[in-house]
């Protein structure tokens, strides 16, 4: 790599940090209730009695942001692996279905329990979500088996998650009226059920995730090059695609197990990320799309917020409306490549 290609580099991933930063601090100050550094230094260094500002900043805010930060670079290294996969840059977990199966599946156990009076806690939803997304992508390698045009799978996807969801709605209906919101919000996505307790658990699966799909950057790297030339490296490529399916899985169903569906990250993040590093090379893509995954879903989360306070909107649809275009431009883009 040349000295202009590290600069390049080195100068996204300074970029990427210097935002995530800046939006960790404007989501601490910003909100329906504004807060000013004077305030939130008093409550850390000079102590005494635990009053609003206190609430705010640690109970609410604070987990709330560093939930968005953790789940918003899951979701867009998840995007990433199933792009690898894929072998294009359409796919996604929300796009093919793995985010609404997963949703499917946590909203069945909550109803199923609920009714018995059980609650379960972070892990049970982290399985549940995972079982789900499971077969919603058992579905998607069984259709890629038959099809050869991504196209046409993306479509199925989007097919295979509005059965999803619509089966969601009918689950809904049937669900008790003190449950019927508490249901209704979270299948919308928000991070806004984010607590010191879930963020324990977030961590303890997303980090492991995030950690091995950084150790899988050479065979992923190899991987990118055909199946053939990877075979040729040495890489066992059954195992490969087999720790692809699982670690997306995982990270997305942590994601919708935490804050419900959240669409379009996971395919316009890792795609903004190759433009701004101007490579596709795993070992710099996946650390660059943690942290723009962060610094995006923490935007997103900042303007839901924020544009209508104190009325807060879902999280997917803000960031529908700032990832959809890119989505759109990547379409168009390889329809164009494609002669279509």
């Amino acid at each position: 790599m040349n000295r202009r290609a590290r600069m390049r580099i080195c100068g996204s991933y300074g970029a990427l940090t210097a935002a995530l930063l800046f939006l960790l601090a404007a989501n601490i100050f910003c909100g329906s209730v504004k807060l000013t550094p004077g305030e939130i230094l008093s409550q850390l260094f000079e102590g005494g009695e635990r009053d609003m500002v206190w609430s705010i900043v640690w109970l609410i805010r604070l987990p709330r942001l560093l939930g968005a930060a953790l789940l918003g670079g899951a979701l867009a290294v998840s995007g990433f692996l199933l792009q690898t996969f894929f072998a294009n840059p359409i796919a996604g977990p929300f796009v093919l279905g793995i985010s609404s199966g997963a949703k499917l599946s946590v909203s069945l156990v909550m109803l199923v329990l609920w009714r018995r009076g059980i609650f379960f806690g972070s892990g049970g939803m982290i399985l549940a979500a995972f079982l789900g997304a499971m077969v919603s992508m058992g579905f998607i390698l069984l259709i890629s088996a038959r099809v050869k045009r991504m196209s046409v799978l993306v479509l199925c996807g989007v097919m295979i998650g509005y059965i999803c969801s619509a089966v969601t709605d009918f689950l809904v209906a049937f669900a008790d009226d003190a449950n019927i919101a508490n249901l209704h919000n979270w299948s919308l996505g928000s991070f806004s059920g984010m607590s010191w307790e879930g963020l324990r658990a977030a961590f303890l699966v997303v980090l492991p995730a995030l950690l091995f799909s950084f150790f899988l950057s050479k065979p992923i790297g190899a991987y990118q090059l055909g199946e053939p030339y990877a075979r040729s490296m040495g890489v066992n490529t059954g195992r490969l695609r087999a720790e692809l399916v699982i670690l997306s899985s995982i990270l997305s169903a942590c994601v919708t197990a935490f804050a419900g569906p959240v669409s379009f990250a996971g395919i316009a993040v890792p795609h903004l990320v190759k433009r701004m590093l101007k490579t596709a090379q795993p070992i710099y893509v996946l650390p660059a799309c943690a942290l723009g995954g962060a610094g995006f879903c923490l935007f997103c989360d900042l303007a839901a917020r924020t544009l209508l306070a104190p009325t807060e909107l879902s999280i997917s649809s803000v960031t529908a409306v700032f990832g959809a275009p890119v989505v759109i431009f990547m379409m168009l883009r390889q329809g164009r490549n494609e002669g279509v």
